[in-house]
């Protein structure tokens, strides 16, 4: 790393392609652009000079955008991060159960005991401890997959969780192609449960989104979302409602995404009449979904759609909410990383900085863990306005 410290910006990009074994037409592709594009930033022809461009490109590569700018070697979380997705990866290749491989000594866990496995798992992940999680994940599958094997009907929905919960913490950590062949498992697994289907399906409105395929997933998450929606809405139950309303809020995300946002903002008000029927407090099938959760989705649309007035408004209104205190630690964290890049969009380095610091306070994985974070804290750092705390935790992060 000493070494690639001394390289320009477009030799450490092809260094890092070459890492992740890419191609540069398949690199080219993941960033919208023409493979003879990266061939001259590779060969320092085009210069990279757009934070935004380095952001992409950190993103595709899975690296810090500091490490792109050559500021540090790779900070421990980052390496902690890419060894145990590496890890999750080779878990996922197995394929023990198809391919009739012995179990080994592994005990085959009974499903009561698989489903409190994986609901430690979600408890854990939605508290934002996504190096436990990591640890977690190959065996959390693995078990299931055996579980399954040995319990097809029962057994079904801790296969499913595990995948789903593998693929929520893959988006986090940056890695959406990995997220989605988890995903994939997920929906084959819940094939013929209307319910497990929607559930699955979140996570898969999560990965296209994340894959920059925001118009491929609005009408596949209007397809889940009307699947599993009652024929009355009057009459639906809170589990159907919340997956119901999740998955048109997922809609309404791709939609603002690429930048209908008449269509964004009808959606996530059909979501927000389902949630007032729901209530806070409640988390069926892992969605967290209610009134306030609604209310911070409309953040997170508002900054898609470059509206940053609107979202700090959202921000403001829904962070007073008495159902705020139920919203778990890692989803207050991740919203609270929106209300950032809202400020941020506004010019209000201050407030960005502080709601920053709060994330961190609240969930701090979700800064130190998350590449998206991270870029945010780093682009904050930069403005002179930035406090000390700032500028502290990013040199501590190998950001500064």
């Amino acid at each position: 790393m000493d070494s690639l410290e001394l390289l320009p910006v477009g030799r450490r990009v092809a260094y890092w392609r070459g890492r992740r074994k890419l191609s540069q037409q398949v690199f080219a592709d993941r960033l919208g652009k023409s493979k003879s594009w990266v061939d001259k930033v590779e060969r320092g022809v085009r210069s990279l000079d757009k934070l935004s461009t380095l952001q992409e490109i950190a993103t595709v590569l899975r690296i810090d955008t500091a490490v792109l700018l050559g500021r540090d070697a790779e900070p421990v979380e980052v390496t902690d991060r890419v060894e145990g997705v590496d890890r999750i990866r080779a878990a996922l290749s197995r394929y023990e159960i198809p391919l009739g491989r012995p179990a080994g000594r592994r005990p085959v866990l009974p499903v009561d005991r698989m489903l409190r496995e994986v609901g430690h798992a979600w408890a854990t992940f939605q508290y934002a401890r996504y190096p436990q999680v990591i640890d977690l994940a190959p065996d959390l599958f693995t078990n299931a997959q055996h579980t399954h094997a040995e319990a097809p009907v029962t057994g079904r929905v801790p296969l499913v969780e595990a995948y789903r919960i593998t693929a929520a913490l893959l988006v986090k950590l940056g890695d959406a192609e990995l997220a989605w062949l988890a995903t994939d498992r997920a929906m084959l697994a819940a094939t013929g449960d209307r319910d497990l289907v929607a559930a699955a399906a979140v996570q898969l409105g999560q990965v296209l989104r994340a894959s920059g395929r925001a118009r491929e997933a609005k009408p596949v998450m209007l397809a889940a979302a009307y699947r599993i929606a009652p024929p009355v809405i009057e009459y639906g139950t809170p589990s159907e409602l919340s997956l119901c309303g999740t998955l048109l809020v997922q809609a309404a995300l791709a939609a603002a995404q690429y930048g209908n946002e008449p269509a964004a903002t009808e959606l996530i008000d059909e979501a927000a009449s389902m949630a007032e029927r729901v209530g806070d407090g409640h988390d069926y099938h892992r969605t967290v979904f209610g009134p306030t959760a609604v209310d911070l989705a409309r953040v997170a649309v508002a900054v898609e759609s470059g509206d940053a007035r609107d979202a700090i408004a959202w921000h403001e209104k829904a962070t007073k909410r008495r159902g705020w205190r139920w919203i778990p630690p890692g989803h207050r964290a991740a919203h609270l990383l929106d209300a950032a890049r809202a400020y941020l969009h506004a010019d209000d380095a201050t407030n960005a900085a502080r709601v920053l610091i709060e994330a961190e306070r609240t969930a701090p994985a979700e800064i130190r863990h998350r590449p998206a974070a991270r870029n945010v804290l780093a682009e904050i750092a930069r403005d002179p306005r930035a406090p000390t705390t700032i500028t502290q935790l990013a040199a501590t992060l190998g950001l500064g």
